[in-house]
């Protein structure tokens, strides 16, 4: 545990980098725009704002980003950065729900200094289908390093049931997070811990089914891919007794 305190302690202090460090556009860009967030709702913030906030032109913002969503999609990618950096052997002996259970609580500690702009994100994504859509790829992007920092496999179909499973999940822990005001986090680490154990048995069960179909898709596949046997071409008499193809 103490290991772990000192680990988040460490994340939290790169996170609050970006906010602390002087700032190249893109940083500033995000920074901004999760500030914006956490003082208005999403669809109030124009990007005329976020330049405004991060003290650079339009022009300067377009070169950074094509819109708020990539926005949104960089500032996944950093602090994507800050866990895996973070991330150590310490956990290598233990099982994969507790790499995982770590991991994740690491995205919590880089994730806490822009809490309530990610809730402003959480609450536009539940109100438009579309940008739902969009982040639900971004996250899924995010998970799959998680994942892979844990050293849980997430390639093949099972894989793909997984990082859609774990987006879900995360999504949930994340609307107990933004209530949780325990500096312990009590509440959120318990909600982790239900949604993996929970997962861990649904992902162990698509397991077992993928063991029993892959022999079939695998006779599948090398049937479609035997080559056809070649036909002859049906071979008819002339009137005149040559041998000549049927039309």
């Amino acid at each position: 545990m103490a290991d772990q305190t000192s680990s988040g302690e460490e994340v939290r202090a790169e996170a609050g980098k970006l906010t602390a460090a002087p700032k190249e556009p893109r940083n500033a860009i995000i920074d901004a725009l999760m500030e914006l967030a956490s003082e208005r709702s999403w669809e109030d913030i124009t990007i005329s704002d976020v330049a405004a906030r991060a003290n650079i032109s339009l022009a300067a913002f377009r070169d950074c980003f094509p819109s708020k969503g990539a926005v949104l999609a960089a500032f996944s990618r950093c602090i994507d950065h800050l866990v895996l950096e973070a991330a150590g052997e310490h956990m290598a002996g233990e099982p994969a729900k507790d790499r995982l259970f770590d991991i994740l609580m690491r995205r919590l500690d880089a994730l806490a200094p822009y809490k309530l702009g990610l809730e402003a994100v959480y609450d536009w994504a539940r109100r438009d289908p579309l940008a739902a859509s969009a982040l639900n790829g971004v996250l899924i992007n995010s998970m799959r390093f998680m994942l892979e920092a844990a050293g849980v496999d997430s390639e093949g179909p099972v894989g793909a049931l997984k990082l859609q499973g774990l987006a879900l999940a995360w999504r949930r822990v994340l609307r107990v997070w933004f209530q949780d005001d325990d500096p312990g986090l009590a509440s959120t680490m318990a909600a982790l811990d239900r949604e993996l154990t929970r997962g861990s048995a649904w992902v162990a069960r698509a397991e077992d089914v993928s063991r029993l179909v892959s022999p079939l898709f695998s006779l599948a596949r090398s049937l479609l891919e035997r080559s056809p046997e070649r036909k002859q071409p049906h071979v008819a008499r002339s009137e005149e007794g040559r041998d000549e193809p049927a039309a």
